[in-house]
């Protein structure tokens, strides 16, 4: 049986902290370890991404693509789970809004508009007024009696000057 009183790490596991700086006889005294002189001998040095003058990696490597500046970000809800609210009652099973997604949690927020998309099955007969929606998420939600309505987002406020 294991006592409390002969518990201990393996031989190597832990090593003791190395203290810098205290004095020629720790090993790690006058310079540190950090030898003589230069940039990396003195504190406050970020040297990430130099090469010594060099042109860096980063700068020579062909940089690839464009991001549009004024790219829309849309909200994304698939049928599977405007079904799955309507069968808990959290959605009307009438008449799906932007607001009413909002409002039942399924989407946080509207961001440039909501765009339904054709993941799962619904069974409701519903209508869906977003502001997108794809192909074969309009041809199932009329496949099921219902109807996706498309409507223009509201334009943003401009910027006060």
């Amino acid at each position: 049986m294991v006592k409390l009183n002969e518990l201990h790490d393996n031989p190597g596991a832990t090593k003791p902290r190395k203290r810098v700086g205290r004095g020629p006889g720790s090993g790690m005294g006058k310079m540190g370890g950090r030898g003589i002189k230069g940039q990396k001998s003195r504190s406050g040095v970020a040297i990430g991404g130099y090469e010594g003058g060099q042109m860096p990696l980063y700068q020579r490597l062909p940089k690839r693509g464009f991001n549009k500046p004024n790219r829309k970000k849309f909200a994304v809800v698939n049928l599977g789970l405007i079904q799955k609210f309507i069968d808990e009652k959290k959605l009307d099973g009438k008449e799906v809004t932007e607001d009413s997604l909002v409002a039942s949690g399924l989407i946080r927020r509207k961001l440039d508009g909501i765009r339904v998309l054709a993941k799962g099955e619904i069974t409701a007969k519903v209508s869906i007024a977003v502001h997108g929606a794809s192909k074969g998420a309009i041809e199932a939600v009329e496949k099921a009696g219902g109807k996706v309505t498309l409507t223009a987002p509201a334009p943003k406020a401009p910027a006060a000057e």
